[in-house]
């Protein structure tokens, strides 16, 4: 039958051991040190017993010695021999003797003494009276049987002194006994306990110690084989529940950090396609080969069976497919221009339900208009995710955002055409017009003059006339026609640069220029008209000024005002006259100036020279942080060449 153990006493058991362990060693040493007390007890006052017992045989000697003297000397001293005879007796009778037969009656020790003491008594002492009685010395034969007793109760005192050294020596050898068998005892439960903490205590926290480290070294499928009621036991169990937990959270985490890397990849490819569609598209916002590769990106994220770009016309009429990677448009193909005016009418994003289910539509435009429609085709079953319909929105705001600035940029060059071509209207009239006017009085009066031959001398100084005006409107044909044949290419800064460049080595001027609108933008008329009123103020420089420097400088400030200024170090100018007679290129000038909405001065620097000064505002302006997936496009005009002669 199986004894039960207490519940509580199992669920501390460790903690039982110890206290066991201890209990049992302060038991053990409590009845070691009680019975070395008790063995000191027991032998206290033998060792002056001892000397007691020894001392008798001295006086038993000394006795028998004051006898052999008065034989010898032939006297009788019996009250030296009486004083010895007490004195032994009271040794005989001396309490730590007494004391000794007390603690033990009925040993060795008492029975000796009793023996000694009858000895002593019965045969020895009435011997010593009757000698030390006689009125004479005593006989030598009484003497020497004195004598011979005497070493015979001798012989019984060593016996005694032996008895009490054996009994002494008997009860240290029990005290080291005593004191063997307790360390003996405490040694063997110290090992026993130290035996059972080993297995209860020190095996269970190695195979914790080695499974935390396991645990920390990323092993989280480690558990603890000691479980049970006891402490450690308890705290096994909770190791190895806390090791599931982090084995389940590591996997979650693992989960989740494969899940936000694989969103970052999806983040970083869409960005990346945003990249490049927005690249494409505002580099090149009317090629067709931006929109289809751009639809290729899309098909490719989004899994996608083909997509195109619908363009609605400018003045009705059917749509207009400009870019596709899955070909004509099918529901066109099917019902015709029905199909386009039912895409005009759908909602953003809803799918064609009735016709195409799998065909998803975005709409393309900005803030002022509506191009088209971007058409996505999914795979059977298929759908979007939320990440995959937000990357498609995004583009589709940036393809009608590319579609805007086309159209803008188509606008802005038709008005930069129409106001160019109203300047060449005005200088013509200002120039060429007035001159062939003057050349057609000219040639009134000559055919007036031929006709009469009196008057033949008259025609040389109309003929010269004439000459003169023909040269100058064949002069004034060149002018315009090099400002007009001027093209642009690249950015103003540039084009200043060339130009400064062009006039300081056809003149041996040194030019300096000063370019820091801020954050100032020019529209591309305005940027024309600077270079060209630049380029005639270097032009007139040259010709007239005689100058070894000269300054360009073109410089916005923080509200909008753009200064262009041109000073040289020449003779200098005096005041321009109003009329633009044979001043066509300052009156030209002055037109530029003010189409740009601002004005023009001409004045002598105090230090000698010329200062053309330009004042008008910039027809915007760049912010300060823009963003970095919509770069604003830079308007180019196609370069064209020219010769520009003074």
């Amino acid at each position: 039958m199986r004894m039960a153990i207490p519940r509580p006493l199992v669920r501390r058991s460790i903690m039982l051991l110890v206290s066991v362990a201890m209990l049992a060693l302060t038991l053990i040493s409590l009845a070691g040190m009680s019975a070395s007390v008790l063995v000191v007890e027991s032998t206290r006052g033998s060792a002056s017993a001892i000397n007691v017992a020894g001392s008798l045989r001295r006086h038993t000697h000394r006795v028998a010695n004051l006898i052999v003297v008065d034989a010898l000397s032939g006297r009788v001293e019996s009250e030296r021999v009486a004083a010895a005879v007490r004195e032994f007796e009271t040794q005989l009778a001396h309490p730590a003797l007494l004391r000794f037969i007390d603690r033990a009656p009925g040993e060795l020790f008492a029975a000796t003494y009793r023996g000694v003491q009858a000895s002593w008594t019965v045969s020895l002492k009435p011997r010593i009276v009757a000698l030390g009685s006689q009125s004479s010395p005593p006989p030598t034969e009484e003497v020497e049987a004195l004598l011979r007793e005497v070493d015979a109760f001798v012989e019984q005192l060593n016996t005694l002194v032996a008895v009490l050294e054996h009994d002494t020596e008997q009860r240290i050898h029990d005290l080291r006994f005593i004191l063997a068998a307790a360390m003996a005892v405490i040694v063997l439960v110290v090992l026993v306990a130290l035996l059972m903490l080993h297995r209860a205590l020190l095996k269970p926290l190695r195979g914790l110690l080695d499974a935390a480290r396991r645990i920390a070294g990323g092993d989280f499928g480690v558990r603890v084989s000691y479980a049970g009621e006891d402490e450690l036991g308890r705290v096994g169990g909770a190791f190895n529940r806390m090791a599931d937990e982090l084995a389940q959270h590591y996997q979650t985490l693992e989960q989740r950090v494969a899940d936000k890397t694989a969103e970052l990849q999806r983040s970083n490819r869409s960005l990346e396609l945003l990249y490049h569609a927005i690249a494409r598209l505002y580099q090149t916002p009317t090629a067709a080969e931006a929109y289809e590769a751009t639809l290729r990106d899309i098909d490719r994220v989004a899994g996608l069976d083909g997509s195109f770009v619908c363009i609605e016309p400018r003045h009705g009429g059917p749509a207009t497919v400009i870019a596709s990677s899955m070909g004509p448009c099918p529901d066109r193909a099917q019902r015709g221009e029905v199909a386009c005016e039912a895409c005009r009418a759908a909602s953003q994003g809803d799918a064609l339900a009735l016709h195409h289910p799998a065909l998803l539509r975005f709409p393309l435009r900005d803030r002022e208009h509506h191009y088209g429609m971007l058409r996505l085709s999914l795979p059977d079953g298929g759908r979007l995710a939320d990440w995959q319909r937000q990357l498609v929105e995004a583009l589709s705001r940036h393809i009608g955002m590319a579609l805007g600035a086309s159209r803008r940029s188509d606008q802005e060059r038709l008005l930069a055409l129409q106001e160019e071509r109203s300047v060449i209207a005005r200088e013509l009239h200002d120039s060429l017009a007035q001159a062939l006017s003057y050349m057609k009085i000219q040639v009134s009066l000559l055919q007036a003059v031929v006709a009469d031959p009196a008057r033949r001398a008259e025609a040389e100084p109309i003929l010269a006339d004439l000459r003169e005006g023909i040269n100058a409107a064949y002069r004034q044909l060149r002018e315009l026609l090099v400002s007009f044949r001027l093209g642009l290419s690249g950015d103003l800064a540039t084009l200043l640069e060339d130009a400064v460049r062009e006039y300081g080595s056809r003149g041996g001027v040194e030019v300096a220029l000063e370019v820091g609108l801020g954050n100032c933008a020019l529209s591309a008329n305005q940027e024309v008209n600077v270079l060209q009123i630049a380029r005639e103020a270097l032009s007139n420089m040259v010709r007239h000024a005689r100058a070894r420097r000269a300054r360009v400088a073109l410089h916005g400030s923080a509200d909008g005002s753009v200064t262009l200024t041109i000073e040289d170090d020449g003779v200098g100018i005096g005041e321009p006259p109003a009329d633009a007679h044979n001043h066509h290129g300052l009156a030209i000038m002055r037109e530029r100036a003010r189409s740009m909405g601002g004005s023009i001065a001409f004045a002598a620097d105090a230090a000698g020279g010329t200062c053309v000064r330009v004042l008008f505002r910039a027809a915007g302006s760049i912010p300060a942080a823009p963003p970095a997936a919509a770069p604003s496009p830079t308007p180019t005009l196609t370069p064209a060449t020219g010769d520009s002669s003074a």
